[in-house]
C-alpha cells in the first residue's frame, strides 16, 4: 500500500506524460451536447466540440463530477492507498470542489483542495501535490502548503483570438463582440482570487498579440519561479505557439517549457485559438 494517491479532475490540462510520471488519477468532468452527456476528453475532445460549433450547434454545457462519483472514487483509492489527496477546479467555477468536500466528510485520511484556479494554473497546483508526496509529506501537511505557498502565487491567464464562443456562452454582449472583432482586439483574461477577468486588450493580429502578451506576462523576470511554465491552448495555430515560446526565452531561461492542449471544458467556453502562458510567482 502507497501512502498518498493524489486525484484531479480533467480541467487541470496536464500533459499525458506528466500524469503519468506522478501516477496522478484524472477524473473527467462532463460534456452535454444535444442532450447526450458525455466524458470530457474520454468520450469527446476538444475539437469534436469545435466542428459541432461550426456547423451551427449550440455551446455544450460542461457539468461538475457528482458527489457519488467522488465517494466511489475515494473508497476505491483508499484500498490501495494509506491518503488521498484531491484537488479541484476553482470553487468560483464549478461545483467539483463542493460535491467532493461532501463525499470527503467526516473521512481523516481524504483531504480536499480548491486550487482557485483552472487549466494548467490548477494544474501546476496538481503537481507540486505530487512532487510534496514524493517528498513524504503528509496529505495534510501537502494541503496546508499548497494554500499557504503555492496557490496565491499561480499566475494564470490567457489570450482569446475571438469572442464568439464567450458571446454564445452569455459571457459577452453582442455589441462588445462586434466592437472587439472590428476593432481586432484579444483580449486577456485573468485569474485573481478564483474568478476570471479581462486584464488587457491587445490588438492586431494574433500572433504578434501573443508576443505582446507573453512580454507581459513575463515583463519582471525575477519575479518568477523558473523551473516550469505552461503554454496551454486551444488547439491554437502553430505560429502562435512558436511566436510564445520564443517569446519566453527572451524573458527568462525556465527549467522546462510544457506545451499542453486544453480540454474540452475550457475549449467549450473559449472556443479556439486561445492561448495562455502559466506559472508560479516567486
Amino acid at each position: 500500500m502507497s501512502a498518498i494517491h493524489i486525484i484531479a479532475d480533467s480541467t487541470c490540462d496536464l500533459s499525458p506524460e506528466q500524469v503519468e510520471r506522478y501516477h496522478i488519477q484524472i477524473v473527467p468532468l462532463y460534456v452535454t451536447i444535444n442532450g447526450k452527456s458525455y466524458q470530457d476528453s474520454i468520450e469527446i475532445k476538444a475539437e469534436d466540440i469545435f466542428r459541432h460549433v461550426a456547423e451551427g450547434g449550440d455551446l455544450p454545457k460542461t457539468a461538475a463530477i457528482p458527489v457519488g462519483t467522488y465517494t466511489q472514487i475515494f473508497d476505491n483509492a483508499l484500498k490501495e492507498h494509506d491518503t488521498v489527496i484531491c484537488l479541484t477546479i476553482g470553487a468560483k467555477f464549478s461545483s467539483c470542489y463542493q460535491n467532493a468536500c461532501i463525499a470527503a466528510e467526516g473521512n481523516d485520511r481524504v483531504v480536499v483542495v480548491d486550487s482557485a484556479n483552472l487549466s494548467t494554473g490548477f494544474g501546476h497546483v496538481v503537481l507540486q501535490a505530487a512532487q510534496k508526496a514524493a517528498e513524504g509529506l503528509s496529505h495534510s501537511a501537502i494541503a496546508a502548503y499548497l494554500r499557504e505557498s503555492i496557490i496565491p502565487k499561480v499566475d494564470a491567464s490567457f489570450i482569446i483570438d475571438r469572442l464568439d464562443y464567450l458571446h454564445k456562452g452569455g459571457r459577452c454582449s453582442t455589441v462588445a463582440a462586434l466592437g472587439a472583432n472590428m476593432l481586432k482586439l484579444k483580449p486577456c483574461i485573468v485569474v485573481q482570487d478564483g474568478e476570471m477577468r479581462v486584464a488587457k486588450k491587445y490588438r492586431g493580429n494574433f500572433t504578434a498579440c501573443v508576443t505582446q502578451y507573453v512580454n507581459d506576462r513575463l515583463s519582471d523576470p525575477d519575479a518568477l519561479q523558473k523551473d516550469l511554465i505552461f503554454i496551454t491552448h486551444t488547439r491554437a495555430e502553430q505560429g502562435a505557439v512558436d511566436a510564445a515560446r520564443a517569446a519566453i526565452c527572451d524573458h527568462a531561461a525556465f527549467d522546462s517549457i510544457v506545451e499542453t492542449v486544453a480540454g474540452c471544458t475550457i475549449s467549450s467556453h473559449c472556443g479556439p485559438n486561445t492561448l495562455g502562458v502559466l506559472f508560479i510567482r516567486k
